[in-house]
């Protein structure tokens, strides 16, 4: 596996930093603990001062998808989440405050990621999420995977990973066994402003990203997902709806 040895938020410009410049300055100190503001709530978020797999800070994508989530609210509600690369398990961690989403973390298998999204949980007021240790590419520890709504942010970063991440998603879309029959009915409309309610297939891996990245490597991307049977469809503001195709299901 690819690991870099930089901090992610040299990635993004200043104004996408809301840490203040000491706090960017990494220390010998094992963790940071940090507040961070998401929709309606501020959360306190320990993060590694580094982290060899990427998993100490929190990028900017994790604000904006969940910026779009409250705004899309019908794309999770009644869902049955895992979030892929969740690093601190902030977004997890908003989504079932906000929500109470049935919702499981997931990251490489690395036990002080484990732990520490479990600490983020009981700081935060609520139970230690279900959470899932695997490397992308190897067998998925769950052999019947039953999550309809797959998530992640900011989670494109080794171009050499597209592959190993790619048969994860796949894996996640084309194995998945419901729970049971019932469907999933749209939020009311009134709920979502008054406009027509996002619904999304079952299942559905739905990425958000703030990150640079190349039009080539965004091309190797996309390009291995409709090589693998997966349908990318853009929602906007940079959010990607993938699902299996018709043609392969």
């Amino acid at each position: 596996m690819d690991i870099a040895l930089f901090s992610p938020s040299s990635l993004f410009p200043n104004e996408d930093d809301s840490s203040s410049g000491d706090d960017r300055i990494e220390t010998q100190e094992s963790y940071v603990e940090r507040k961070h503001q998401f929709p309606g709530m501020e959360l306190i978020i320990r993060e590694f001062s580094f982290h060899q797999l990427n998993a100490n800070l929190l990028w900017p994508g994790t604000f904006s998808f969940a910026e779009w989530l409250v705004k899309n609210r019908s794309c999770i509600e009644r869902r049955r989440v895992i979030e892929l690369g969740s690093g601190t398990g902030a977004l997890a961690i908003f989504l079932e405050k906000a929500y109470h989403l049935d919702i499981t973390t997931s990251d490489y298998d690395d036990q002080e990621i484990e732990e520490n999204i479990a600490h983020n949980c009981r700081v935060n007021g609520i139970p230690v999420l279900p959470h899932i240790k695997h490397t992308w590419g190897e067998n998925f520890p769950n052999s019947d995977p039953d999550w309809d709504l797959i998530i992640a942010s900011d989670i494109l970063l080794y171009v050499k990973q597209y592959a190993n991440l790619i048969k994860t998603i796949s894996f996640l879309l084309k194995f998945y066994k419901p729970r049971d029959s019932k469907a999933v009915s749209p939020a009311n409309n009134d709920e979502n402003g008054g406009h027509e309610a996002l619904v999304l297939p079952r299942p559905a891996f739905l990425m958000s990203w703030r990150r640079r990245i190349g039009k080539e490597d965004e091309s190797v991307f996309f390009n291995g997902c409709e090589n693998a049977g997966l349908e990318v469809h853009h929602l906007g503001s940079r959010v990607y709806c993938i699902k299996p195709s018709n043609e392969r299901q």
